[in-house]
């Protein structure tokens, strides 16, 4: 009984956080030679993960902080940071470079902004994980939890790997400041449209 469910969780992760190692592959690429890059992003991705499960368990239990309708609206924080990240990479690009080694002080994404981006992006799980969780009882909810946040470090080590082999690297290195934004802004407006915020 517990393996199924320990199956179950980890199949519904896979399904549900595929589009997240890219995001994590672009931040530890973004992040690369800073200190303190790693635990940065690791922690801020747990910090947003578990706001998502926090949301779904509290809701699994009838509480909603989050109406349905306000999820699609998540979509505005990762558009958010998008559009300031091509703010910054045109500004960069005008001044001939001129920010990039203030950039290079800055250490890579903030905790708060990989919290944000993964919890926005993860919104929509929580419609998905709500009824999961609502049948699988406290028991099975909680092996769910745990096998969620295992599962939590083993994409950041994806990402991180996938960020660190050479050929990605390379193309990460060169292009990673102008694909972080474009990313976001894709995952925020398709966030907007699939959930039919402002009528979209």
């Amino acid at each position: 009984m517990t393996l199924d469910v320990i199956g179950q969780a980890a199949g519904l992760f896979a399904v549900t956080n595929i589009d997240d190692i890219l995001l994590l592959a672009l931040f530890f690429a973004q992040g690369a030679g800073h200190r303190h890059s790693t635990r940065t992003i690791v922690l801020g991705q747990y910090l947003g993960f578990a706001a998502i499960l926090a949301v779904a368990v509290a809701a699994a239990f009838g509480a909603t902080f989050l109406p349905e309708s306000a999820i699609p609206y998540l979509g505005l924080l990762p558009l958010a940071l998008g559009l300031k990240a091509a703010w910054q990479v045109w500004k960069s690009h005008r001044d001939g470079g001129e920010n990039d080694e203030a950039e290079a002080k800055e250490g890579g994404p903030g905790l708060l902004e990989v919290a944000a981006v993964t919890f926005a992006n993860g919104g929509d799980n929580i419609g998905v994980y709500v009824p999961v969780f609502a049948t699988a009882g406290v028991g099975g909810m909680s092996v769910y939890a745990v096998v969620f946040l295992v599962l939590v470090a083993v994409w950041c080590f994806a990402g991180k790997f996938f960020a660190t082999r050479p050929a990605i690297a390379k193309v990460l290195a060169r292009w990673g400041h102008i694909l972080l934004p474009v990313v976001l802004i894709a995952i925020g407006l398709l966030i907007l449209i699939e959930g039919g915020a402002f009528g979209l």
